[in-house]
């Protein structure tokens, strides 16, 4: 069963070995384990719903605390601290296109709020239920999960947006054929999730982001539908499903997404190479990047993350002999670790892994083998697990991504981490942060930052005031470096008071007036994107 205050299910768990208890100890010192809230006495504390009774809506308490958070850092100590948000009035499962239209008809009517959920995996509070006299309704998709049609011919897929990672990959794997999408919630985020919130998976360097794999689909919009034909190409003005994509439930809600399927590949490998030190590396999967190597994943951890990821395996004693191997070789202090992934048919396989080896040897790489790949491919989905398992020993983690061009990728890495370190400073705590790029491009790379600490005592209050500075913090270094306001977690409403940096006034106006011609009424997922009473939102 699915946990209610923490990552995934209930029977998973990851644990920490002696090594990297040591490690957290030694970085951060003893952690403050605190007293959960319990889910009863949440769920005590739901007020009556404001919605009429209807047969496609249950008004339990029990539905609706389950649609009001998503797993944002906020969320996750709003769970833990019983700290209860305001909740949905009511949750809605559709089957079909036709009964999502009917709710949001109804909806638009009654002027009720509508919030679609799939997956429930947002971390940038995508799920957020606004204070207000509205009546809200949490639209659930989880029910429109299958794999509607699949056109061989022109390896197009089509599926009902609610359908889970899990679902789309068995669903087309049993007919021959892959989405390639997977992101590290790949579990429980759905198809729509993704393509509303531009979602990047782990292998986008052979499959694309989710923006090259969606074709078309159908939205439900409160003025009526938005239905996008799948063509291979056109130039008849703008592309439509850019409306679509990232629109994060502004504009509607996806029912419906077409997206390019490929045959499954005859040959995948992932393999581990260290290098020297940052700056080899970083120039290393640049120059492999820009080379245009058939390559499927390129993921670079800096020195830090690194030291973290060894200490995580928990097998001390061969870590202990690799390293002392790696530093005969020159990767010794400051080194850093790359994985790489290799998908396609054999031959192209051995070409691409035959190239990249040469080219990372340039770069002083050492090549250690398929076998942490290996590792790493088993375990790819367990690690948002740790959060757990840290949280158990009091530790608080979070994670903030960007992307930037290839000249700010340094500076930007190391101004995040430092933002971090200058925010609990004055605490008097330490953090412990980390980074690793995990989509590169010739033009530039993301930028994954992870953050772990001593959760604060107190309760939520101070938890949450020390999580908004960090991300005030590290969203000012982002904006000062040029980066994106996120890569692949959407907006949401923890980003969107710094959308306009990157969008600037006019194109701010110009999502307003989208919003207001799909929703002239305001009830589609209000404060995502465009923040509640804002310039921009109601103007």
């Amino acid at each position: 069963m699915r946990r209610w205050n923490g990552w995934g299910d209930d029977s998973t768990s990851m644990n920490l070995g002696d090594g990297a208890r040591a490690m957290l100890a030694r970085r951060l010192g003893p952690g403050r384990p605190g007293q959960d809230a319990r889910r009863e006495d949440l769920l005590a504390r739901i007020p009556a719903s404001r919605l009429p009774e209807h047969p496609l809506i249950e008004r339990d308490a029990s539905a609706r605390l389950a649609m009001a958070l998503g797993e944002s850092y906020a969320d996750w100590i709003k769970k833990r601290f019983g700290a209860l948000p305001p909740v949905p009035d009511g949750v809605a499962y559709p089957e079909s296109a036709e009964q999502v239209r009917a709710l949001l008809d109804l909806a638009h009517t009654e002027h009720w709020v509508v919030i679609p959920f799939a997956g429930g995996t947002s971390v940038a509070g995508h799920l957020d239920c606004p204070l207000g006299e509205r009546p809200i309704l949490s639209v659930n998709l989880t029910r429109m999960n299958r794999l509607l049609h699949l056109d061989k011919t022109s390896q197009l897929a089509t599926f009902g947006a609610g359908t889970p990672g899990p679902l789309v990959e068995s669903q087309l794997r049993a007919q021959g054929y892959t989405l390639g999408h997977f992101p590290q919630s790949f579990e429980y985020s759905t198809v729509g999730g993704w393509v509303v919130t531009r979602s990047s998976g782990q292998q986008s360097l052979r499959y694309g982001r989710i923006e090259q794999l969606f074709a078309g689909g159908r939205m439900e919009t409160p003025v009526g539908p938005l239905v996008l034909p799948t063509l291979p190409a056109s130039s008849a003005g703008p592309d439509l499903r850019e409306l679509v994509l990232g629109s994060e439930g502004r504009f509607g809600i996806l029912t419906e997404a077409t997206v390019r399927v490929s045959p499954l590949p005859g040959h995948e490998s992932f393999h581990a190479l260290f290098l020297p030190d940052w700056d080899s590396a970083e120039a290393a999967v640049r120059t492999l990047v820009q080379q245009r190597l058939p390559l499927s994943m390129l993921r670079l951890s800096n020195a830090v993350e690194t030291e973290t990821n060894l200490a995580l395996t928990g097998h001390e004693r061969l870590i202990g002999l690799m390293e002392r191997y790696l530093a005969w070789r020159g990767c010794a202090e400051g080194k850093c670790l790359l994985m790489l992934g290799v998908t396609a048919d054999p031959a192209t396989a051995r070409h691409a892994l035959r190239e990249a080896r040469r080219t990372l040897a340039r770069h002083g790489a050492v090549y250690i083998g398929p076998a942490m790949g290996s590792k790493w491919a088993a375990n790819r989905f367990k690690g948002p697990y740790l959060r757990n398992t840290l949280w158990e020993l009091g530790y608080s983690v979070d994670t903030i991504e960007t992307a930037v061009d290839w000249p700010q990728v340094k500076p930007l890495m190391h101004a995040m981490e430092q933002a971090a370190r200058d925010v609990f400073a004055p605490y008097g705590e330490p953090v412990h942060a980390f980074t690793h790029l995990s989509h590169v491009y010739p033009q530039g790379s993301s930028i994954y930052a992870q953050y772990v600490w001593p959760t604060a005592p107190g309760g939520f209050a101070p938890n949450f005031e020390r999580w908004q500075q960090l991300k005030r913090a590290v969203a000012a270094q982002i904006a000062a470096h040029g980066g994106t306001v996120s890569h692949q977690h959407g907006v949401g409403r923890d980003h969107a008071t710094h959308l306009v940096d990157e969008k600037g006034p006019l194109g701010m106006a110009t999502l307003a007036g989208l919003c207001r011609h799909f929703d002239p009424h305001g009830i589609m997922n209000p404060g995502k994107l465009l923040q509640d009473g804002g310039p921009w939102a109601d103007a």
